[in-house]
């Protein structure tokens, strides 16, 4: 059940802690209280620490006065260079010192007990796994909700490409609140007129061209992610971006992976918990739920929503996120017996609902939470599918003369995302209103492409698209590879391995991979509906997963490994499982000009000819993480 909300709130603003290079972070700390005197109660008690660039009032205020009306001390910190915090903000490199020494600093406090945990979502998730790289002597327990583990294999990057993501969020979230932004209204007010759609539509952007020159610093991390690819350099190895390089080295404690099948770090939370359960002696447990990134928050008592997208699940999806973080806390960090039933994986199966259309027009998709003692559960085989010529996608080997399908890819005209593991895409929503009658932090933002399952047909609203609108498989540069309808249900739980071999005439291309799900035509949705699990790219000259790139032979075959995020889902039968081959997906990746040019920010453009072969000797396949019920 958990503590009770049995103390008042004592709050101590803007309290500086001293980093070891001698700058002050900015740190509000909450504290229990009498709740008759509201003074801070004599005992110590165990603290929990919320690192963010975000700014620490509001929402995150809230956070604090909640966990010490229960008998926690909160500290809640604005990162290095962010709102009240000194220091120069680059993306995450200071992060794991900056957040050992707030560690020390909260354990050494008379008020605490000297145990400390963590929370943290997104970014705070991010800063979480950060400073426990250098293991701090009084970290204690952790819950890590939805971050990362590599920044250039799926996160910043992405097998190679660039999640464009990180330049919508330099333009928003990011440089929006930067400290110049903050100190010149000026400046805020040329970062508060960009519309992030348009700077998408015109880019690449260039340096000293685009608004981020008005912010230097943020303009130099945004450029360094977006055009360094190699794993040598410096960037990548930070212990602030790649925690896998520095599992070994990383705290032992109690940690919670939290995350969801449709939000932008599904991959890395399920990798982060698959790699520390075997490494660390601490328990560790890992918690996926149907939603999208991030999560409702106070004073809602839900954990997000009971829909992603345009599917609905149902309250069965719903879950209470605070509650369920004191549970853990209650148990590691105050000896109580509130988590000793958790199982070691808990997640949600997708998929189980009747398809039909509920009343604000989505598809009931539906689920239910499933346990396992590991990741993936140990009744899951992986299943190959192979494309076939015809358009098939079986469990059959090609045939020998299984022969190969080629499309043009024009850079130009890329595939359009529709929905998926996004997060961040996003714009400040136009108002005509000055800074002052309409501050940033009070606008609204548009999502521009989709969190979430969709339909995979474009619409009025999908961004880089012009009519006619309709299904992405009409398009000539989509290769579309579909079993028939299911005889029986089928589940799958876990990773998912694609495999594209092919060719192309140009030095440098992309290749992209999609698994949907095919409804048949219903009453509710007289066209089917083709629902997006999971995606994933390769950027040819990093095919597999290369630490340096290495240019394509045009008219050789290649293979091209991806690995779309993980998922669990049930396919009802009459259902059919489709796999989409292509050379784009946009925006959620930047777009590859072929040209074999710089990354990111190539001048130059090439439309080229892809080949997709489905032979014997060059078998192009999905391999379904398929559960044994």
């Amino acid at each position: 059940m958990g503590s009770q909300p049995e103390y008042g709130v004592a709050a101590e603003l803007n309290v500086p802690v001293e980093t070891r290079d001698g700058i002050e972070l900015a740190t509000d700390i909450y504290r229990p209280a009498d709740p008759t005197t509201g003074e801070p109660i004599d005992d110590s008690k165990p603290a929990l620490l919320d690192r963010t660039p975000y700014g620490k009032r509001g929402r995150m205020e809230r956070h604090g006065e909640w966990y010490a009306k229960r008998g926690y001390v909160v500290a809640i910190q604005d990162c290095r260079g962010r709102f009240d915090s000194e220091g120069e903000y680059y993306i995450f490199v200071n992060e794991p010192e900056d957040g050992y020494d707030t560690v020390e600093w909260l354990a050494d406090r008379s008020y605490c007990d000297g145990q400390v945990g963590t929370i943290g979502t997104s970014y705070g998730a991010w800063v979480q796994s950060a400073l426990a790289t250098q293991d701090p002597p009084h970290l204690e327990a952790m819950f890590v909700n939805q971050g990362a583990a590599n920044g250039r294999e799926a996160t910043f990057r992405h097998n190679g490409a660039f999640e464009l993501r990180w330049l919508c969020w330099a333009l928003t979230l990011g440089g929006g609140f930067a400290k110049r932004a903050l100190e010149d209204s000026d400046v805020q007010a040329l970062l508060a007129n960009v519309d992030v759609r348009d700077v998408l539509a015109d880019g690449p952007i260039h340096r000293g061209q685009s608004p981020l020159r008005h912010i230097p610093n943020y303009e130099e991390w945004a450029f360094d992610i977006m055009t360094q690819g190699a794993a040598s350099d410096e960037l990548w190895q930070s212990p602030g971006i790649d925690f896998e390089r520095h599992y070994d080295g990383m705290a032992d404690v109690p940690t919670v992976y939290a995350g969801a099948w449709y939000d932008s770090y599904t991959k890395a939370t399920c990798d982060n918990f698959a790699a520390l359960a075997d490494l660390k002696d601490a328990d560790q447990f890992l918690l996926m739920g149907p939603w999208t990134h991030g999560w409702n928050g106070y004073p809602l008592p839900s954990w997000n929503k009971p829909y992603s997208g345009e599917l609905a699940f149902g309250e069965a999806a719903l879950r209470n996120y605070q509650k369920t973080r004191l549970r853990f806390f209650d148990h590691y960090l105050k000896g109580e017996d509130s988590w000793s039933d958790q199982a070691t994986v808990e997640f949600f199966r997708m998929g189980t609902g009747d398809g039909g259309r509920t009343t604000d027009g989505r598809l009931f998709h539906g689920g239910e939470w499933s346990t396992a003692d590991e990741w993936p559960p140990s009744d899951v085989e992986h299943t190959t599918y192979y494309a076939h010529g015809d358009g098939t996608l079986a469990t059959a080997e090609p045939d020998p003369e299984g022969g190969a399908t080629s499309y043009e890819f024009d850079p130009r005209d890329p595939v359009p995302t529709l929905g998926g593991n996004c997060s961040s895409y996003i714009t400040y929503e136009p108002r005509e209103e000055n800074l002052i009658e309409y501050p940033l932090a009070e606008r609204n933002l548009h999502d521009i492409t989709g969190r979430g399952g969709f339909d995979q047909r474009t619409r009025e609203d999908t961004f880089a698209t012009e009519p006619p609108y309709g299904p992405l498989e009409h398009r000539d540069d989509v290769l579309v590879f579909r079993t028939p309808p299911l005889d029986e249900t089928l589940e799958i739980v876990g990773p998912i391995r694609v495999r594209v071999h092919a060719e192309t005439d140009a030095p440098d291309t992309d290749f992209t991979a999609k698994l949907i799900e095919e409804y048949p035509p219903s009453e509710a949705f007289p066209n089917g509906f083709a629902l997006n699990l999971a995606d994933s790219i390769c950027r040819a000259r990093y095919r597999g997963y290369r630490d340096e790139p290495d240019f394509v032979e045009p008219g050789e075959v290649y293979e091209f490994a991806m690995e779309p995020y993980p998922t669990a889902n049930v396919f009802e039968a009459g259902h059919r499982i489709r796999l989409d081959i292509s050379s784009s997906n946009f925006p959620r990746f930047d777009v590859n000009h072929n040209t074999g040019g710089p990354l990111y920010d190539d001048r130059e453009y090439q439309v080229t000819t892809n080949t997709v072969h489905h032979s014997a000797a060059h078998p192009t396949r999905i391999e379904l993480p398929v559960r044994n019920g």
